[in-house]
């Protein structure tokens, strides 16, 4: 008897060695919601919990080899991008997405570390929005990235009311550049909830509330873009992949640990420890 396949679905990122962030993380969280996780290096980062001492980014030849072979063998049911490293890069993956139109495309556009650390300048920024933006089902920037993509301002807004505003304004310039979706997440938001909101062409689709943890986590992005990946895969529409993702990304955050002496890391499988204890 054949056994099925489970989605699968290929992530390019960089590595990194707390396994909180970056390509750790997007192959924990899609095994987690049951993809098959494929995975094309872009770069090697050293960092930990508290932040990135250095980024290598990898020859694009290389980035271009690993993903075409993987390609070839496997068909992928979406593709997810985090941190990419270079220019080169940048166009490689470009060539290499535009093959496959009908796969969707879901950018968490890293630019900077949790912890402030400087992930890519203004070449690769604007090789993105050049190459990838129109090709991009999803793009799922925090408050901050949306403003420096948008406008080149990633201050916050003091003001709730205001920096919703702002937001819904980066997200049409966003939108603009090309992208079907933009989900904006309010993290950084000076607002007693964290309020993301979902955007398309034709403007607001939905505005989601959760409850603020304390603490900050390290690689909550990463995850919350996989989990939306791995549920599109599973054949879920956009609306109702973003909801069940966030709810992940959520329990993940609430069931966080501190390993270090920095930033906390999302537990991804949170479930599977609540069943050890339900079985103890």
């Amino acid at each position: 008897m054949t056994k099925s396949v489970p989605p699968i679905v290929l992530t390019f990122a960089a590595t990194d060695p707390s396994g909180g962030a970056g390509l750790q993380a997007d192959l924990l969280t899609l095994a987690s919601i049951g993809c098959h996780p494929l995975s094309v290096v872009t770069g090697i980062t050293v960092q930990d919990t508290v932040g990135v001492d250095g980024v290598l980014a990898l020859d694009a030849e290389w980035v271009n080899e690993q993903a075409r072979t993987i390609l070839e063998d496997m068909g992928v049911a979406a593709f997810k991008l985090g941190m990419l490293g270079s220019v080169e890069n940048v166009a490689v993956i470009a060539e290499i997405v535009a093959d496959y139109p009908d796969v969707p495309l879901l950018i968490d556009p890293v630019l900077a570390s949790g912890h402030g650390d400087e992930l890519a300048g203004d070449e690769i920024q604007d090789a993105m929005i050049d190459l990838l933006f129109p090709q991009t089902t999803l793009l799922t920037p925090n408050s901050l990235e949306a403003r420096r993509l948008a406008f080149g301002d990633d201050s916050d807004d003091e003001n709730g009311d205001e920096a919703g505003e702002s937001l819904a304004e980066c997200a049409r310039q966003l939108l603009a550049m090309g992208s079907e979706y933009v989900l904006i997440t309010g993290t950084h938001e000076r607002t007693s909830d964290v309020i993301n909101t979902l955007y398309s062409e034709n403007g607001l689709v939905r505005r989601y509330s959760w409850e603020r943890l304390p603490g900050t986590y390290h690689g909550s992005g990463c995850t919350l873009t996989s989990a939306i990946a791995a549920c599109l895969a599973h054949g879920l529409a956009m609306e109702e992949a973003v909801a069940e993702a966030q709810e992940y990304t959520w329990q993940t955050l609430q069931a966080g640990f501190r390993p270090g002496m920095g930033q906390y890391i999302p537990d991804r499988l949170f479930w599977a420890r609540e069943e050890e204890q339900g079985e103890g």
